[in-house]
Formats: structure tokens, C-alpha cells, sequence
């Protein structure tokens, strides 16, 4: 997350060194091409005042010598031309082929045979080849007879400004470096207690309610976000356990007045006329009775479940391998037939309480509540993230419009009502699947017998559970 940090502010740095570097540079450019404009504008100034008394005198033997040797000296081609562009005097034959090479060079020529002083071009730039092309007019005005052009290779202009330009950056980077020397550890420091919150918020949100945020590192700002934080989770986890606490203690509580009352009740068995009305009111007094009990116990049980909230990985052919067995055992005795097609070497996280107990509670209900003939268990892997378990019957199913009720603690279908049950277990599953980081759906099921409709099915989907590498895979050549 740090990097995140200095990913903001090292382009800032840049623009800070660009805003202050690029006007720095530019000058640098601008000035030695002014300088050296001025120089040869200062020596053809000279020359244009020998020739315009070498023509009129015509002692032209002095000046080009001076030409000459000003070519030797500086590598500069220099040339008198007359009004039509004939080199009069200075090393010809280095000045036209200067001269063919720039396409600039009519142009300024033009100008100064019109009496104009040639300007330098502001389009120039270290990074271009064109030479410098100076020419000033011999004579005034009408009677310009001539003109002293020069022809500058610039190469050595250009590599002057870019070590400059080089030292420039080399200073611009200085900052930038200090800058990053300093943001690198200071964002650590910053971040590391907010990688840690974001570690403990994950936890929480799989249901893990003991994880606390680091309170002593990082900024006081931090430090006091993760106190708060900490309260906060003291006070949430508080909660749940006196909520789990309660149903438990409730439960049990309840469960011996509860089996007093039954015995009390069971007792006036032999005391009832089998032709009066008592004995039918003495029935309905047992069930209720019986109804609560599981009540009670459905209660506990899910209090016990529910106080366990990591998931853990698992296998499904050993999930499957324990209870495939028993289930047909179950639904041969019932009369009806049990198919299991799952294929092998599926490993998810199972929610708390086991994955086992989830299917057995599944598998249950398919038997006792939907009358089927028929149950089918299948899996698959789905899209490579989330393991896919499913157990479809073709018995009566439920209402699409009751299916999202059916997930809700105590809700039983009317059809049931006589059916022993507490509308607890689809919703203590669905909370478990939940807490793992999966979700269990209702959905329609096997084709009846009949071909009146569709039963129900029971879909567990869970992610699939972190691959260990073996020291096998480790050896394995790449």
C-alpha cells in the first residue's frame, strides 16, 4: 500500500522538478543560441564593413585572406556574394556545399541583398541539425551590392546545452531522490497499520469476531481509528456471545420444567376415559409438549453451531465417504432411492459446524417433508472459484414465492404443519454457509413422477479451498 503512496507522490515530485527544470532548460537553450547568433552576427558585421571598402578600393587581397583564415580557424564557411549570388571572395568550394544543405538559406540570402538583417529563427532546438545561416548586407540601402553570409555548424552548441541540460536534470533528480528516500519508509509506517485493520476487517467479515486491529503503531490518528475500532468489536463480539449465551442458557433452562410438565401430562394417561373428550385433548397437550422439546433443542443446537465461525477446507469425497452410506440406509427403509453423482477430488471450505451435518439436514428434509420417491446429490466445480452442491428431490417442492421465506428461522409451509419440525434447520444451514463465504439456494427440482411439476432442490455453493503445495509439486520441473 505504500507503493500505492509513492505512486502519488513521486509524479508529483516530477511535475515539481518539470515545472521548475523545463523554464531552467529553455533558458539555457535560448541563451547560448543567443550568444552564438551574436557572435556571428558581430563577425559578418565586420567582414561587411572590409568588404564594403575592399569593393570600393578593390584591394580584395587582404580580405580574403581574413576569410580564409577565418575558415581555418574556426571551421565557419564565410563568402562575399554579389547580388546574383556568386561567391566573390572566401573559401568557395566549402561554402556551396554548406550552402546546398540548407534549405533556409535563399530565404535569408534574399534578405540581406534587400538591405535586411537576418534574424535567428526561434524554431530552433538542440535536437535539430540545421546549421546557422548569418548574412549581412554589403552597402546601404539602395546600393547593397553584395553580402557576407556565414554558415554555422552547431553541433558543438548542441552539445553544450545538453550537458548543461544533463546537470539540470541531475540536480532536478537530487529532490526527487531525497523525496522518495523519505516518502518509502514514512509511507510504510503510515500504511502498515491500515494493511493490518484491512487483514482484521477480512477476518471479521468471515466471521471470526476475536480479531482486534494493531492500537500501538502507525500515525495517533491511526492508532486512535484502531482503538475505536477495537471498542467497537468488544462491543459487537459482547453481544453475540450473551445473545448465544441466552438461547443456550434458555434452552436449558427450559428443557427440565418442560420434561416435568410431560411427565406430568403422560401421567394422566391411565386416568382418562377412552370415550370422553380428555383423551383427545390429552394428545394434543403430548404433541404440543413434544413440538417444544425439539423447539428447545433446535434452539441449543444451533447456539452451539453458530458459536463456531471459521471455516476450514476439506475434501468432498471424505465429506460424502461417511454419510452416503447412511443416507441410502435412510431412504431404502423409507422405500424411496438415493443417486450420488459426484465427481471426485472437489476440496472446499466447509462452514462451521461441518459440511456433513449441513447435507444431513438436507438430505432429511427431502425425506421427511417433501414425499418424494427420489433424491439426487450431484456437484461440480462450476466457474474454478465456488464448489457446487447440490440435493434435488421430485417430491412436492415449494412455491417460488416461498422459497426466500423458507430460509427464514421458524417458517414452515402450511403443508407441514402436521409434520414434525421447527422451521429452524434450512435457515441455522443457510447462516452457516454464509459465515463461510457461501450461500444456499432453493431452487426447482427432479421432474415428478406424475409430470404435475418439479420438486425442490437444496443448493450449497462454497468456495473452493486453497490448493497446498506438495513438496512433489515443488520438484516438479517448470
Amino acid at each position: 500500500m505504500h507503493r500505492r503512496l509513492l505512486a502519488v507522490l513521486v509524479p508529483l515530485a516530477v511535475l515539481l522538478v518539470a515545472a521548475l527544470g523545463v523554464p531552467l532548460s529553455v533558458t539555457v537553450a535560448e541563451r547560448e543560441m543567443q550568444e552564438t547568433y551574436v557572435n556571428r552576427l558581430n563577425d559578418v558585421g565586420r567582414f561587411a564593413s572590409l568588404a564594403e571598402t575592399a569593393l570600393s578600393t578593390g584591394r580584395t587581397e587582404a580580405l580574403q585572406q581574413e576569410l580564409t583564415r577565418y575558415h581555418e580557424l574556426y571551421g565557419i564557411p564565410v563568402a562575399l556574394i554579389d547580388t546574383s549570388g556568386t561567391v566573390l571572395l572566401g573559401p568557395a568550394d566549402a561554402y556551396q556545399k554548406a550552402a546546398r544543405a540548407e534549405a533556409a538559406l535563399p530565404r535569408i540570402v534574399t534578405a540581406a541583398l534587400a538591405g535586411a538583417r537576418s534574424e535567428p529563427s526561434s524554431e530552433w532546438a538542440p535536437w535539430d541539425d540545421s546549421a546557422l545561416v548569418v548574412a549581412e548586407p554589403v552597402g546601404r540601402d539602395s546600393e547593397v551590392v553584395g553580402a557576407v553570409v556565414t554558415i554555422s555548424d552547431l553541433s558543438r552548441t548542441r552539445e553544450l546545452i545538453l550537458v548543461r541540460w544533463a546537470r539540470l536534470a541531475g540536480l532536478g533528480l537530487l529532490p526527487l531522490l531525497a523525496l522518495t528516500a523519505v516518502a518509502w519508509p514514512v509511507s510504510a509506517w503510515v500504511l502498515r497499520p491500515v494493511r493490518k485493520l484491512d487483514a482484521a476487517t477480512s477476518r471479521i467479515s468471515e466471521g471470526d469476531l476475536t480479531i482486534r486491529a494493531d492500537a500501538e503503531a502507525g500515525p495517533i490518528e491511526l492508532r486512535r481509528l484502531a482503538r475505536s475500532f477495537n471498542t467497537m468489536m468488544d462491543a459487537v463480539e459482547n453481544a453475540a456471545q450473551r445473545q448465544r449465551a441466552f438461547v443456550s442458557d434458555a434452552s436449558h433452562q427450559l428443557r427440565n420444567p418442560l420434561t416435568s410438565l410431560r411427565l406430568a401430562v403422560e401421567s394422566l394417561a391411565p386416568h382418562l376415559r377412552s370415550d370422553g373428550d380428555g383423551q383427545q385433548v390429552y394428545d394434543v397437550a403430548v404433541d404440543e409438549l413434544k413440538a417444544m422439546q425439539r423447539m428447545l433443542n433446535s434452539l441449543q443446537a444451533s447456539a452451539r453451531m453458530e458459536s463456531l465461525r471459521t471455516a476450514s477446507p476439506v475434501d468432498l469425497d471424505e465429506v460424502l465417504a461417511t454419510r452416503v452410506d447412511r443416507w441410502r440406509a435412510l431412504t431404502a427403509t423409507a422405500g424411496q432411492t438415493l443417486a450420488v453423482d459426484v465427481p471426485p477430488g472437489l476440496r472446499l471450505m466447509e462452514p462451521p459446524g461441518g459440511l456433513g451435518s449441513i447435507l444431513d439436514e438436507l438430505i432429511s428434509n427431502a425425506l421427511r417433508l417433501s414425499n418424494a420417491q427420489a433424491v439426487k446429490v450431484t456437484a461440480g466445480a462450476g466457474d474454478g472459484a465456488v464448489v457446487t452442491v447440490a440435493v434435488r428431490d421430485d417430491g412436492q417442492g415449494i412455491d417460488a414465492s416461498e422459497r426466500a421465506q423458507a430460509l427464514q428461522r421458524f417458517w414452515r409451509s402450511p403443508r407441514h404443519q402436521n409434520v414434525p419440525g421447527t422451521g429452524l434447520g434450512l435457515a441455522i444451514c443457510a447462516d452457516l454457509i454464509g459465515a463461510a463465504g457461501g450461500e444456499l439456494r432453493l431452487e426447482e427440482g427432479l421432474p415428478r413422477p406424475d409430470g404435475s411439476g418439479h420438486g425442490l432442490a437444496a443448493v450449497v455453493v462454497l468456495p473452493v479451498a486453497p490448493r497446498v503445495a506438495s513438496p512433489a509439486d515443488a520438484s516438479a520441473p517448470v
